[in-house]
This record gives C-alpha cells, sequence and structure tokens, in this order.
C-alpha cells in the first residue's frame, strides 16, 4: 500500500494576486509599482514558504520557464521541450551541454537555500559558461551580504543586486537576474529561492514606456520594473500553483488503484519533478513494471506525456 502524508496533500487552493494588483490602468508611478509588487509577493509568500505535495514540481516549472527565457538571452534557440531533453535524456554525471547546463543552474535555484558564498556563485557561473575572477565573486558575496543586511525592501534589494552584477560585468546579465532571485529569497526570508524574473526580461515590465527599447539592469526606471515584473512573475507562479495543485490532487486520487510494488516512488517523483522518464527504474521498479504503470496512469488520466514521441518518453503533472 501506498502511504503518503496527508499534511502534504491539502486540497487547500493556493492563493492569488489580487486583480487590482494586476490591473494595468496606464503607467503605474514608482510608488504604485512597489504597493502592487507587496500584494503580489504577500499572495506568493504563502506557497514559497509551504510544502505542498507538489511544492517540488512547481519550483522545477518555474525554474524550466526561466531557463527557457535564459536561452533567447544568450542566444540560443532551446525551448522547454528542447530543455527537458538536454536534462533529461542526458546519462548521469555526463555534460548536459550548454542549453542543459543553464537549465541545471535555475534547478539548483530552486532547490538549495538562498545561502550565498563566493565558491557557491563561482560554480554558478561556470555552470553558465562565465569566467569570472575569484576576488570579484568574493566582493559581489560581500556585497549581497550587505544589500540583505540592508533591510531595503525586497524588490529594491534584487534591483540593486542585479544592476551591481552587470556594473562589474556587462556581458554577465544572465547572472545577475540569477543572483537578483536568490536576493529576493534572502530579504523575505524564503527557505529557498523561486525562479521568478528571468521568466519576464522579455515581458512587457521591461519596457520603456514607448514600449521599444529593453530596460537592463542599473539602467533609468529599472526598479520601477522589477516591481512590475514581480507583480507578473507573482501571478504566474500562483496560477501554475493552482493548475498543478489540482493536477497532482487527480494523482493522489488513484493511488489506491495502483497495485504496482514500486509505485510510491514514480508518485513521489511526478510531485518533486517536472518530468519523470517513462523508463525510470527503483530498487523497487523494473523498467518494464514502471512502463506498465505509466500506462495505467495515463489511462486513469492522472499524468500526461511531456514528449510527444513514441519512444523515450517523459510524463508529470
Amino acid at each position: 500500500m501506498i502511504r503518503l502524508d496527508p499534511a502534504t496533500a491539502s486540497p487547500a487552493s493556493p492563493p492569488t494576486v489580487p486583480v487590482w494588483a494586476l490591473a494595468a490602468g496606464g503607467a503605474p508611478s514608482d510608488a504604485d509599482a512597489a504597493f502592487h509588487a507587496g500584494a503580489a509577493l504577500g499572495a506568493l509568500d504563502c506557497l514559497a514558504r509551504a510544502q505542498r505535495a507538489w511544492s517540488g514540481t512547481w519550483r522545477q516549472r518555474l525554474a524550466l520557464k526561466c531557463a527557457a527565457v535564459s536561452m533567447r538571452l544568450a542566444g540560443r534557440a532551446e525551448d522547454e521541450a528542447a530543455l527537458r531533453d538536454a536534462w533529461q535524456l542526458c546519462p548521469a554525471g555526463a555534460n548536459p551541454g550548454p542549453a542543459g547546463a543553464i537549465f541545471g543552474a535555475w534547478r539548483q535555484l530552486a532547490l538549495q537555500p538562498p545561502a550565498v558564498s563566493a565558491d557557491r556563485l563561482a560554480k554558478v557561473a561556470e555552470t553558465l559558461g562565465l569566467a569570472w575572477d575569484g576576488a570579484a565573486l568574493a566582493d559581489l558575496c560581500t556585497e549581497i551580504e550587505e544589500v540583505a543586511g540592508s533591510q531595503r525592501p525586497a524588490p529594491f534589494a534584487a534591483a540593486a543586486i542585479a544592476a551591481r552584477v552587470v556594473a562589474m560585468r556587462s556581458d554577465c546579465e544572465l547572472f545577475a537576474w540569477w543572483v537578483a532571485d536568490l536576493m529576493l529569497a534572502q530579504s523575505l526570508r524564503w527557505p529557498r529561492p523561486l525562479p521568478l524574473l528571468m521568466a519576464q526580461v522579455f515581458g512587457s515590465a521591461f519596457r520603456d514606456e514607448a514600449g521599444g527599447k529593453r530596460i537592463r539592469p542599473g539602467e533609468k526606471g529599472f526598479e520601477r520594473a522589477v516591481c512590475l515584473a514581480l507583480v507578473q512573475g507573482a501571478a504566474e507562479a500562483c496560477r501554475l500553483a493552482a493548475d498543478l495543485s489540482r493536477r497532482a490532487e487527480k494523482l493522489l486520487a488513484v493511488v489506491p488503484k495502483l497495485r504496482a510494488k514500486g509505485a510510491g516512488d514514480v508518485i513521489f517523483l511526478l510531485l518533486t519533478e517536472d518530468a519523470v522518464a517513462g523508463s525510470v527504474t527503483t530498487k523497487n521498479l523494473s523498467r518494464f513494471a514502471a512502463r506498465r504503470l505509466f500506462e495505467r496512469l495515463q489511462q486513469l488520466e492522472a499524468v500526461r506525456e511531456l514528449s510527444g514521441r513514441a519512444s523515450f518518453r517523459l510524463f508529470g503533472l
């Protein structure tokens, strides 16, 4: 029998960002943008601290979205499906390639506490394909700690550190957004960061009033743009949470119908990861048994096939 902690399977609906905070109403002032960002982050705060059954999948889907937008910033063409393949089809311990490595950096952000050290920043920079001087990274680490201790409101702390990274290295904007989300989590005392800002970089929040030029870190209007981006990012994260909550509830409802010995391992993975290979094996589940299990879950409409292929299939909520 598969046993699941009922505390993590709470059917309570996830919070949503207030409609008034999303209302455009022309070009909001700096104060309005900051106020709306506070409301949006207040709604998201409950989700960031909760340990729902599907929280792992939620965080990894946010990471995937940020990684996909990162491809555009890096001048690459991979979309979410290609990033899934780069990560999921890479043998354990092998190099997932540049695109897979960038996805891995966002996954790591979502998985680990928002602690900062020069060593961690060096590893992330290397993963993103950037060469940074050790002394410069130590200085950046010190600056992050100073901003975190300044009691500056979280959106402005994130904006400040992103601008600082780009001022140090104008070719490292991708790294700046990664650090900005880490800074946001530190300021809000979240247990783990949520990948948010990168997904909004090419959206309307970071366009000037004429709707043309993209506002980059440190440029005029950047702090206001970060506030508006957080409103959109929080709203999208809450909508994703609501969708995954419904899908997870459906998956958990069919658990009593599953008889495979290793079904509990697969259910756990589906609630923790963005995608699970149809050929996954565990100590309790063979590859053949896994295929049979996923066929059963599809029949019960409890999972989706994400790759669109007949082989090397990927499944998820």
